[in-house]
């Protein structure tokens, strides 16, 4: 059975067609259905995000040609309109792809941690379809012990290389513990999602969402244990703030210096650390000016974004490394189960020999023979069918000239050679 990984990503594909071969909750059952009763393909697993759709199997052939095929149709598109953007990985190949996945090495941000959690979704999904055997079984319980050594070993995912990253990696610099703090948050869109996510995955005590829509707001604090307010109601709580992330689309400032001012008398001059993601800015510059307020633009932050990228770009040279191995230690693995069969099937003849040996001593017994004549019997019988197959195919290989055979043969029964 051939493993084979198969499919489109952000790299090979435009958003337009990644939304047309995207599979949901919904479909994944039919497609499960669908693809295993397909002829010769055996296992399957579907990883489904914004980024990428992949299939991940075990076939019998090796060019996955069936597996395309009903790709297309399952998403009623033609072959030739999305085969030129499809990548296939056999084997060897297709274990490096799906490790360098799971490290976040093959991402739109390189190291992002997302990924795994969407790839153990994948395989826990597949798992409860019954579409996982032994192969794909052993493929992701080796991806995700590679990943967590890679996350481990080396420091992938520790630098900031997004914005909000980088603003919740500044916050703990300033506030070594975050759950003894309050952050407002001003805006309620993907930027300040993440902040929000950054933070709470970071423990911080207290989370504030201030938006112009009060719902949008109330959603987005509900999901990390925060509280919502309006922009209106932004004076009342700015004081409870020690650190504040702004990025709306408003055209005026949010954050005017009198209204810092005003909250940090209230605050007995403790010190407000805050990030103006905006463009525009919604924070007026007049407010660094202010003692115990540190103040930072998205301009300040790209210094850090470039400083993560080439940190993480280093980690991911020594997490290539680490795959690198990894696809070795696997593919050993893999190889390993030709050898299985071989050692079950010939347990099974050694087995039937010493039945049919032992029921013949059995039979001697019953007919009155002495028991020691019974064993030397047994023996004689077991030793002499043992050896007949090996030493016919010995002497055969010696006739048709294969030293190969004559050589493996000393190394599995451990000859050694002796003077005659």
């Amino acid at each position: 059975m051939t493993l084979l990984a198969l499919g489109i990503n952000h790299k090979t594909a435009p958003v337009e067609i990644r939304e047309r071969v995207a599979f949901t909750p919904e479909t994944l059952p039919q497609a499960f259905s669908e693809l295993t009763a397909t002829n010769g393909v055996h296992e399957v697993a579907i990883l489904s995000t914004c980024n990428r759709t992949e299939l991940y199997c075990g076939i019998e052939g090796e060019d996955g040609g069936m597996v395309r095929d009903w790709f297309s149709r399952f998403h009623n598109l033609k072959l030739a309109d999305v085969e030129p953007y499809f990548y296939t990985h056999p084997d060897r190949h297709a274990v490096r792809h799906i490790l360098r996945v799971a490290s976040g090495l093959d991402s739109m941000v390189l190291g992002e941690p997302q990924i795994l959690g969407q790839m153990k979704q994948a395989y826990s999904t597949a798992n409860a379809a019954g579409t996982v055997g032994e192969l794909l079984n052993r493929l992701f319980q080796h991806t995700f012990s590679v990943a967590k050594q890679v996350r481990t070993d080396t420091a992938i995912g520790a630098s900031p290389v997004s914005v909000a990253f980088a603003a919740v990696s500044l916050s703990r610099q300033i506030f070594t513990d975050l759950s003894k703090h309050t952050a407002l948050l001003i805006g309620a869109g993907e930027t300040i999602e993440l902040v929000a996510r950054h933070l709470h995955e970071s423990g911080v005590g207290r989370l504030i969402v201030a938006n112009r829509t009060v719902e949008r707001a109330h959603n987005l604090a509900q999901e990390f244990g925060g509280y919502a307010i309006a922009l209106s109601e932004i004076p009342d709580h700015l004081h409870e703030a020690d650190m504040v992330i702004s990025s709306t689309a408003s055209q005026l400032p949010i954050l005017g210096k009198g209204a810092v001012e005003s909250a940090l008398k209230k605050r007995k001059h403790r010190p407000m650390f805050m990030v103006d993601i905006a463009v525009p800015r919604d924070i007026e510059a007049q407010v660094g000016e202010l003692d115990d307020v540190y103040l930072y633009t998205v301009d300040d932050l790209q210094e850090i974004i470039q400083e993560g990228l080439r940190s993480r770009q280093e980690a991911a040279q020594q997490a290539e490394e680490i795959i690198d191995t990894q696809v070795t230690h696997f593919m050993n693995w893999l190889q390993s189960l030709g050898a299985v069969d071989t050692i079950r099937d010939y347990r099974m003849s050694i087995e039937a020999m010493r039945e049919q040996v032992l029921q013949n001593a059995l039979a001697q017994l019953q007919r009155g023979h002495p028991p020691e004549q019974a064993m030397q019997e047994l023996a004689r019988q077991l030793t002499n069918k043992l050896m007949h197959a090996p030493c016919s195919n010995l002497k055969q290989a010696g006739y048709d000239g294969r030293t190969e055979l004559l050589l493996a043969a000393r190394e599995l029964f451990n000859l050694k050679h002796t003077d005659h």
